[in-house]
């Protein structure tokens, strides 16, 4: 479908207009380091090492080298070339090209909002382990000694008691709210106060803070990474990570994380790349941009599960060590076997003579089974990988408060840059709504965005918080993004034209639009999109929505209970996840209705005129 002259004329001359009064960078290395920073993030930490382990190794890099070529790289493309074209925010440039389109931009700014709710919430989370990793020992090394909650602690483990207990104060029910956490609001007022000093002046401050942000997370992974290679047992983590089973790949499943990786990774459909390309010159080459920015990405995500599998291999290893001398101890007492006949190295041969020649009593001593593999397969995604899984390896690192401090800054420092791209998300598209009055200063906006954001996110520090960020991680982002995604495609290839924007594309690069991007834009991206929403859905809706809630009923703390949410629960999760593509629809049938209005109006003044003339 192709746009009329007219609107085609206001696209043309869009950043002709606002080229006078449009912010810009200070050099291109600032917004290449803006939008790594942006594309950069904790995901890149916690979520793609647990997908390689989980789905066959290195066997995973295929799917998601895959996604990587049909979409992470046309969709990240596309954004920045849109943007730099016609030089406004996420809503100014769907509007520009259709007014029917404009709710896609509404739709990232809504996403952008809500991501930004809960991602700084996990900010406030870093700096609550980063003021206590000054301490010596680190306070979750040892269960409390004078507490009403000591049996809590032993019965489970300190990591697992600080985590829960004494950060989160988690509730048994997600109907069970309890109070605010004073230290988590705390934490999240002065994380929210740096999100703002550091937006404060837009794309000035932030190309500034960026410098900082989206550099010293990668000299802290240089440093894990040396550090991880030269532990103890860091060879049985990379070799657990990076083993290929090819059989993984015959599952759906592994097909549709690896889409869904490669899509929250680049951090696209949020509107943020779009605001950020808007201020580069007309004249740049937006292609090696995109290329460039997505295949360090993906590199990040390779480099960074090097050293976190080395310090988890190290942590299996120290546990695997532990059992086998425990176990070592106890037969050594009960066989009254001199100390030292018995070592870990010769501890399988012993076991299978004693089974042989006194079976009874080797079967009734309290012997643990000592397997490397469990202890590898004890692995998180997610907090539960920062706050729990590493944080107990790195208790067991020499120097361990050096290595909190340095691990809870380099996350601070990549939550902050991806940040910087939810906030800026907002601002951009507001302003060219123009519905503000223009008295109104971009430092008030930002500020009252980042104070309602503080607001609204203190449901995150009640006793129940945690099971209200993670309905907001599963519906408030993950299949409006697609959505966006999708019509984001079909607005530039179909609606904009592609003839059209091959013009524009040779204006800013020099370079006709190749084959590639003609394909993946318009048959390949799109067709993938469906299949990946449809996917998304059918494994959404098989199960009841449920959570897993602890229960300080069982025997040992935290053992979760899997319960179905309530009904009122549910429909806000619906309501969560479908309202920014609602405002897609109903934007289009706004200017659907609009338009039949105005045409009708027409109509009738030309009837009313015919009248007036022959009377």
């Amino acid at each position: 479908m192709a746009i009329d002259k007219a609107t085609v004329s206001v696209v043309s001359n869009a950043g002709n207009e606002q080229e006078e009064d449009r912010p810009k960078w200070d050099n291109k290395f600032q917004y290449l380091l803006t939008c790594a920073g942006f594309a950069v993030g904790l995901g890149n930490i916690w979520r793609f090492p647990y997908l390689c382990q989980t789905y066959g190794g290195g066997a995973f890099l295929i799917p998601y080298s895959l996604a990587l070529i049909f979409v992470g790289i046309p969709l990240f493309h596309l954004e920045l070339a849109i943007g730099q074209r016609l030089r406004k925010g996420s809503i100014g440039v769907w509007n520009s090209i259709s007014p029917y389109l404009g709710g896609v931009g509404i739709a990232s700014m809504l996403v952008s909002f809500l991501m930004g709710l809960y991602y700084n919430t996990i900010l406030a989370w870093v700096l609550w382990y980063f003021f206590h990793s000054f301490q010596d020992p680190l306070p979750w090394k040892n269960c409390p000694k004078l507490n009403d909650n000591q049996t809590e602690c032993e019965q489970s483990t300190p990591v697992d008691y600080f985590w829960y207990r004494k950060t989160l104060n988690i509730s048994n029910d997600i109907n069970v709210s309890g109070e605010l956490q004073w230290w988590l609001v705390i934490c999240l007022a002065t994380a929210w106060i740096i999100v703002f000093m550091c937006t404060i002046k837009g794309i000035e401050s932030i190309g500034k803070a960026v410098y900082i942000t989206s550099t010293f997370p990668y000299l802290i992974l240089l440093i894990f990474f040396v550090r991880g290679l030269t532990l103890p047992g860091a060879i049985y983590g990379l070799n657990y990570l990076f083993t290929p089973d090819l059989t993984v790949l015959a599952q759906p499943k592994v097909w549709l994380d690896a889409a869904t990786q490669i899509y929250f990774s680049l951090s696209l459909g949020f509107g943020g790349f779009i605001a950020f390309s808007s201020y580069n010159p007309p004249k740049n080459d937006c292609e090696a941009d995109a290329v460039g920015v997505a295949i360090l990405n993906s590199i990040t995500s390779l480099f960074a599960s090097i050293p976190l599998f080395s310090i988890l291999g190290f942590k299996a290893n120290v546990a695997y060590c532990s059992c086998l001398d425990k176990n070592v101890l106890l037969i050594t007492n009960e066989f009254d076997i001199q100390d030292g006949s018995i070592t870990r190295d010769n501890y399988a041969s012993w076991l299978d003579n004693l089974n042989d020649t006194h079976h009874d009593k080797i079967s009734n001593l309290d012997l643990k089974n000592c397997d490397l593999k469990d202890f590898l397969d004890q692995s998180a995604s997610g907090t539960g990988l920062a706050f729990i899984i590493f944080t107990e390896a790195i208790i067991q690192m020499p120097g361990s408060q050096v290595w909190s401090i340095l691990f809870f800054i380099m996350l601070f420092s990549l939550g902050l840059s991806s940040m910087f791209g939810n906030i800026e998300g907002v601002v951009a598209p507001l302003l060219d709504l123009k519905l503000l009055p223009k008295y109104i200063p971009k430092e008030v906006i930002t500020g009252i965005i980042c104070m309602v954001s503080f607001v609204i996110a203190l449901t995150f520090t009640l006793a129940s918080g945690n099971y209200w960020f993670e309905i907001f991680d599963t519906f408030a982002v993950s299949l409006p993004l697609l959505i966006i995604a999708f019509f984001e495609f079909i607005g530039v290839a179909y609606v904009y034209g592609m003839d059209k924007f091959g013009d524009d594309f040779k204006f800013m690069t020099g370079r006709r639009l190749n084959l590639y991007w003609r394909l993946t834009w318009k048959y390949i991206s799109p067709l993938t999109m469906v299949l990946v929403f449809m996917a998304f859905l059918i494994k959404q809706v098989q199960v009841a929505l449920s959570y897993e809630a602890w229960n300080p009923n069982y025997d040992e703390f935290p053992q979760k209970e899997v319960k179905e949410y309530k009904s009122w629960v549910v429909f806000f999760c619906v309501i969560l996840a479908a309202l920014p593509a609602i405002s897609i629809l109903v934007t289009a049938l706004y200017h659907l209705f609009r338009s039949k209005f105005k045409a009708t109006r027409g109509e009738l003044k030309i009837t009313f005129h015919n009248e007036a003339f022959e009377q």
